[in-house]
């Protein structure tokens, strides 16, 4: 654990191998080694590769938890934390990439199973409970270590260490490299969209008995209109887009009059019309009738 990627090809021979979304068990070898606790606990146990480790190294303090009725049927979403300890590691369900009740234990879905939430929204808003609940339990100086995936689904992809709150102070953040995925040789239509190789393994400490430190995203969605920030040229640009590529001057003035940054300019149209004769993004098509193109010489200012 000197390297903040960790690189495991084979999974070793700890927990059930057809487990699916089993982490290599030299992740939690790694993490028990280095941070050598006196109370281990796992959530979401799932496959028993925790359990082989902790077995592995002789160690008599840990603790596995999971929906899963092979381990007791722990509710992460209703159930208290049974002890205390200073290291959890955790390896929640990535959204719905897997369904584990019903599926891969269980004959029907169980409605706290985080893979079985109905929307992403959902699974994150249960996630932080559960984290919050984690962290709640350790001892002071404890450590909480959470393996997350990204997820890409239809097209749009999501980031749950970006969407999830960061509850308690980070000390570590792992890339871990992915291996053996059944998306491994998934194709993604025309091939344009990079495939996920990666797992984030964030460890959080707890750095006071009774302060809880959260770092929670805020997703605002800003209109373009309404910001000086963006250039004349970044303006111009998308209200050709807006008007589908080719436009007239009055067509051109009467989308971008609604912009901040027209309002704050009294010679806004002047601007309009020296940014299309300047820029070689737009070419004049016919007498005050522009186009949008891509230049094929790009001008650097140094």
């Amino acid at each position: 654990m000197n390297s903040s990627i960790m690189n495991f090809p084979n999974r070793g021979k700890y927990g059930n191998n057809r487990y699916p979304g089993n982490c290599s068990g030299y992740v939690i070898l790694e993490l028990l080694k280095h941070y050598q606790p006196k109370k281990f606990v796992e959530v979401f146990a799932g496959g028993g590769t925790g359990v082989d480790v902790a077995q592995s190294l002789g160690m008599d303090n840990s603790l596995h938890l999971d929906l899963n009725p092979k381990y007791g049927g722990w509710n992460a979403l209703k159930d208290d934390m049974p002890v205390g300890s200073d290291f959890v590691f955790s390896h929640p369900a990535y959204h719905d990439i897997i369904a584990y009740s019903g599926n891969a234990w269980g004959n029907e879905p169980h409605p706290d199973d985080l893979s079985r939430c109905a929307s992403y929204e959902e699974f994150v808003k249960k996630l932080d409970h559960i984290n919050a609940k984690i962290y709640s339990s350790l001892r002071n100086g404890g450590k909480h270590a959470i393996l997350v995936g990204d997820v890409r689904r239809k097209g749009d992809y999501f980031s749950i260490i970006k969407d999830m709150n960061w509850i308690g102070k980070v000390e570590s953040h792992i890339i871990k490299t992915q291996h053996n995925t059944s998306t491994a040789n998934k194709s993604y239509g025309n091939n344009k969209l990079i495939r996920i190789d990666h797992e984030h393994l964030l460890v959080f400490k707890k750095n006071d008995v009774w302060s809880i430190p959260v770092a929670v995203t805020r997703k605002v969605e800003q209109n373009m209109k309404d910001s000086t920030l963006p250039s004349w040229r970044d303006i111009v640009q998308t209200a050709m887009e807006d008007l589908g590529g080719k436009a007239n001057l009055h067509e051109l003035y009467h989308v971008i009059g609604d912009t901040k940054k027209a309002k704050k300019n009294q010679h806004w149209q002047a601007k309009v019309r020296q940014t299309l004769q300047l820029s070689d993004e737009f070419h004049p098509i016919r007498r005050g009738f522009w186009g949008l193109t891509f230049s094929k010489n790009i001008k650097t200012a140094i």
